[in-house]
């Protein structure tokens, strides 16, 4: 027996311990847990009448509890998209149609007596209450017939601030957007605590401060309304500072791909600029890049790339004669006549950028024909494949000619003999047949910037009549073609035929008010479906304000925003967007000499 009760005390003594380690087993899970918990909470959690405080942020939530008689759709996308850092909720609670039924019956009948009482004592009519006879007439008109259900809707909002200054800051901005439509808020008071688990995501409404509304009212509460520039297609431009979603945008789906960039030195002009190049070519488009400061021979070179540099002492040879290649019968027709035109305005630039007389202009128009017909090129476009002639040709034909034609010659002889003679006065000898061609024109004089500006927009506008295909053209600095009446007119030229050709104008200008200030510039600006604006000088802020019209609130950002941050136009939308790279597309094209190799 005692042997027994011996081994009886052993097993209990085993069970004991095993006990004892399960209890240890859960202590620990338990610690585990309450440490997992600490670290997600809060510090430290404080609620008042009127706000509340998690750590060292303060919070007050606030009810909607007034609605004017017609809510317009989209009236809650302006607190969504505001820039401020709020909680919002929706309670939707749909009522049985026979119970509302019998309760619009019976308020209608209230309503009608009330009427007929004021009537009988010859008081005027109440516009008020014949509204809401109305009203409630149609609505169970409606229900009746299955068109329109019943809710019962409630409306939270909790914002945060680092201050309670801050808060009420924020306060006051909420009242005065929604007051503005007519519609009511209140503070949650003594109910901070009620409201801020109201507008946490876990579906309990502990405010219950509802309105009822019919199914028009609450679709035009749908919360998804804030200011989106994604697409399914197209390539990525950055984050959407609104609700940090991706701006996905294809500018070939516009009405036209132009887009204008406007934007203070140092402000990310160039960096944007060759971002979207760089991505535009993963989707197949190719490239075409007039840079007058050198900036985009690095991602040239990384791309495989053309880089064409345009110099006095280069063997680069572009000749403004060219005519383009076109297959298209009315464009074949069209074709010497269109270059004639670009041609006089080509000249006029050359020779000074003033006003040619009347007679200098049918002399040189005269010379023009000419040069052409001797070099055996008519308005017939199956004589447009001979070798067209030259300036040095021009030159001869004025030289002879009577009337101005010999004055004329003398001022173009610098361009055939003279200082800028070879670059522009030979046959063309480069091929553009690549994804990337960049045309560096930044080591010429600035004398001739201007004029090569012109004829190099004018070989790619031949090429691209030519042959059709998805391009980007990229003007840098293009104040220096407004500054003249004639490229100016050329670029805008540009700019509204660019559509048919399949071709995006992309402009970028840091001298705002010069290019603005030009009725060719603002005529771009009008035919450019897509505007970046970056950060401005204070006085390019008041000029591009008017023009796009900017909010008090994107006017006074437009002078502060940090690098990479601007205003982005596509059609009728914008949104506030930062430009992002990854450190593989930064390393091609960033110019910042401290950046990572």
């Amino acid at each position: 027996m005692g042997k027994k009760q011996r081994q009886l005390s052993a097993a209990d003594i085993a069970a004991q311990a095993q006990l004892q380690e399960e209890v240890e087993i859960q202590r620990a899970f338990e610690a585990g847990i309450t440490t997992l918990r600490d670290l997600i909470s809060p510090s430290s959690l404080e609620f008042h009448s009127d706000h509340f405080r998690i750590g060292t942020k303060y919070g007050r939530t606030m009810y909607v509890y007034g609605y004017p008689r017609t809510l317009l759709t989209g009236w809650l996308s302006s607190i969504i998209n505001m820039d401020e850092v709020l909680d919002v909720s929706m309670y939707i609670y749909p009522v049985d149609t026979a119970v509302i039924m019998k309760n619009l019956t019976k308020k209608v009948t209230q309503l009608e007596a009330t009427m007929d009482i004021n009537s009988e004592k010859g008081k005027v009519r109440d516009p008020e209450l014949e509204a809401a006879i109305t009203d409630a007439e149609d609505l169970r008109d409606q229900l009746q017939v299955g068109a329109e259900r019943f809710f019962r809707y409630a409306l939270y909002i909790t914002i945060y601030a680092d201050s309670l200054d801050e808060l009420q800051f924020v306060q006051h901005k909420i009242e005065n957007i929604f007051g503005q439509q007519m519609i009511f808020t209140k503070v949650a008071s003594s109910q901070q605590e009620q409201g801020m688990n109201s507008t946490m995501p876990q579906c309990t409404d502990h405010l219950q401060i509802r309105r009822n509304m019919n199914t028009g009212a609450i679709s035009t509460s749908f919360p998804f309304t804030s200011a989106d520039l994604t697409q399914e297609k197209g390539i990525l431009y950055g984050i959407n500072m609104h609700n940090n979603g991706l701006v996905i945008f294809d500018r070939f789906s516009l009405e036209n791909a132009n887009m204008v960039v406007f934007a203070k030195s140092g402000a990310g002009k160039s960096f944007t600029v060759k971002l979207e190049a760089l991505r535009s070519m993963m989707v197949g488009t190719e490239v075409l890049i007039i840079d007058p400061e050198n900036e985009y021979q690095k991602l040239a070179d990384a791309v495989g790339g053309t880089y064409i540099r345009l110099s006095l002492s280069s063997d680069v040879r572009i000749n403004p004669f060219d005519l383009p290649k076109v297959v298209d019968a009315e464009d074949a027709n069209d074709a010497l006549r269109a270059n004639l035109v670009t041609l006089h305005g080509l000249f006029r630039l050359m020779l000074g950028g003033g006003v040619l007389s009347p007679n200098e202009e049918a002399d040189l128009d005269q010379a023009l024909i000419d040069t052409y017909a001797r070099a055996g090129i008519t308005s017939d476009p199956l004589t447009h494949t001979a070798p067209p002639p030259t300036i040095i040709n021009l030159y001869d034909t004025l030289l002879h000619m009577g009337g101005t034609g010999p004055g004329l010659a003398q001022r173009l002889r610098k361009y055939t003999t003279g200082t800028f003679a070879g670059i522009f006065s030979q046959q063309s000898n480069i091929d553009i047949n690549n994804q990337m061609v960049v045309f560096n024109i930044r080591d010429l004089e600035d004398e001739l910037r201007p004029v090569a500006m012109y004829i190099v927009l004018n070989h790619i506008w031949n090429i691209t009549r030519a042959n059709q295909k998805k391009r980007m053209l990229i003007v840098d600095e293009a104040w220096q073609l407004m500054k003249y009446e004639d490229s100016a007119s050329f670029l805008f030229s540009l700019a509204k035929r660019a559509r048919k050709y399949y071709l995006g104008l992309t402009t970028i200008t840091q001298d705002v008010e010069d290019f603005m200030s030009s009725k060719m510039g603002r005529a771009i600006v009008n035919n450019s479906s897509m505007q970046l604006l970056l950060k401005q000088s204070s006085s390019a802020v008041d000029v591009l304000s008017d023009v796009f019209k900017l909010t008090s609130e994107e006017r006074k950002r437009l002078a502060s925003f940090p690098v990479g941050q601007g205003l982005f136009f596509a059609g009728q939308n914008h949104v506030h967007i930062q430009i992002v790279a990854s450190e593989t597309e930064e390393s091609l094209i960033t110019t910042n000499p401290n950046a990572k190799k």
